[in-house]
């Protein structure tokens, strides 16, 4: 039983960083993109292309992942968000990110292959049981990144502009602060945040090329749950998910997976639709 709960935590935690990263790109775009979960695809494919075919040690193959994540985020803005938000249908964007996100998994799985590969140990650590790497990397990143966003919000005068664009930017614009710069800026972040939770979670999720389809699920879920906008709301709603999927394997069988987490999400919204966190500031100049 124990280690079902912590498995639920570990998986919980991934789904908590995908969901902080959608927040990372709301904030500057109004947009929820369909491919944010090829962002941790990517970031681990990758990862285990570095340190299992370069041999990189994990000081280098960390960053390099990082770039490429968010070089990949700064591709999903120029190419599906920018030319939309600009051409008259705002939902546009659906489409777009969603052709994006198909092209980069299909271009994933014939280059790396369509099997799961076992991904690399990051840290030399005897099997442990319940205190292996495979579970405590994914927690312990989880928390790191939202308190780092967090202090990016507040402390940064970046974060402080991509804050002032979610309430107003107009307001922005007018201040003579390119929109467009900042938003590219939010994606490159958001890409390099995806790409270093792949990277992460991969002892966990082994490196697959169809996984960004059912992380972009999971984590759109979790931010539902916990509410669009909220840093806290992404890691309580990525922790229930992702506790309420493991029991539900463990009692029930994996095929119920899914029908839990659309039914904890379909519950929770009609008790609070703005989600647990969602009717609070939890962000503020």
């Amino acid at each position: 039983m124990a280690i079902v709960l912590l498995t639920g935590v570990a998986l919980g935690s991934l789904y908590a960083m995908i969901a902080l990263v959608y927040n990372v790109m709301y904030s500057t775009s109004k947009v929820l993109s369909l491919g944010t979960g090829q962002f941790a695809m990517v970031g681990g494919i990758v990862g285990a292309w570095f340190i299992l075919h370069w041999n990189l040690p994990l000081w280098v193959a960390v960053p390099g992942v990082v770039l490429v994540g968010m070089a990949f985020g700064c591709l999903t803005e120029f190419v599906a968000i920018r030319r939309t938000l600009g051409g008259g249908d705002e939902h546009l964007w659906v489409l777009s990110t969603l052709a994006l996100a198909t092209i980069v998994q299909q271009a994933m799985a014939l280059w790396w292959g369509t099997e799961p590969q076992p991904f690399p140990r990051l840290v030399v650590q005897d099997y442990a049981g319940l205190l292996d790497q495979k579970y405590w990397i994914p927690i312990v990143l989880a928390f790191i990144m939202a308190l780092a966003i967090e202090w990016f919000y507040r402390r940064t005068l970046y974060g402080k502009i991509f804050v002032a664009l979610s309430d107003d930017t107009f307001a922005v614009r007018a201040r003579g602060i390119s929109a467009t710069r900042m938003r590219l800026a939010s994606y490159a972040l958001a890409g390099g945040l995806g790409a270093l939770a792949g990277f992460g979670a991969g002892q966990l999720t082994y490196a697959y090329f169809a996984l960004g389809l059912s992380l972009t699920l999971n984590g759109f879920i979790a931010l539902a749950i916990g509410g669009i906008g909220s840093n806290v709301g992404a890691l309580a709603g990525g922790l229930i998910l992702g506790l309420a999927t493991a029991f539900t394997a463990y009692f029930f069988g994996s095929e119920f997976q899914q029908t839990i987490a659309i039914g904890t999400l379909i519950l929770l919204l009609v008790v609070r639709p703005a989600g647990l966190f969602g009717a609070q500031k939890v962000r503020q100049l």
